[in-house]
């Protein structure tokens, strides 16, 4: 019987323990009591910023008053990007089950039953997807470019911040969105090969 255990399991026990102490001591936020309590209301607004109900909201009003071909284009594959980010977080988060951090508080803007999990972050996938896909897409001055960048990074500090993640879970988050951008992109939806989608949207 070994009773040495493996280096791995050592390392990844050290890389855990790391993470909690680093989250803990990055929740700032985590109530009106913390160090930063008075900044906590500006971080859930924050929160809301990248929560997928107003980014789907907003993308399906967009895509229903676009009269032009190339804008129904660019957010019926916007649709597609939140769609499977909400997907692919979801059945990561049932599959993974990681209790969010103990001194969370459970006051977040409309949660389903996955939220109770913490990982991945899924305001960081949407940061990192939503980012990517706008800086692809939209034609923006530096200064603009700079601010989506900053936006990303700000609202994925924050999710440590308010307590509700740990960093592991927001910089995976980051990783997925970026990966889930590349998927979209491949998987592009145009007119030529989802005929169908376009053919419904245009009889509306």
């Amino acid at each position: 019987m070994d009773l040495n255990p493996s280096f791995l399991g050592i390392a990844l026990r050290s890389l855990l323990a790391i993470d909690l102490w680093l989250s803990k001591k990055l929740g700032v936020c985590a109530g009106e009591s913390s160090s930063w309590g008075s900044v906590r209301p500006l971080m859930k607004l924050l929160e809301i910023s990248g929560h997928g109900i107003p980014w789907l909201l907003g993308t399906l009003y967009c895509l229903c008053r676009s009269d032009s071909w190339a804008g129904r284009e660019v957010l019926m594959n916007l649709l597609f990007a939140l769609l499977l980010d909400l997907l692919l977080v979801a059945l990561i988060k049932g599959l993974v089950r990681r209790r969010r951090p103990a001194h969370n508080q459970m006051d977040m803007f409309v949660t389903l039953s996955v939220d109770k999990y913490s990982f991945p972050s899924g305001h960081a996938t949407r940061a990192a997807l939503m980012s990517r896909f706008i800086l692809n897409h939209l034609v923006l001055a530096i200064p603009l470019r700079v601010l989506v960048v900053l936006w990303a990074f700000v609202l994925g500090l924050s999710r440590v911040m308010l307590g509700r993640h740990n960093v592991t879970d927001v910089a995976f988050g980051f990783f997925l969105g970026y990966m889930q951008y590349s998927i979209v992109d491949y998987c592009w939806l145009s007119p030529h090969n989802a005929p169908v989608l376009f053919l419904l949207r245009s009889q509306r």
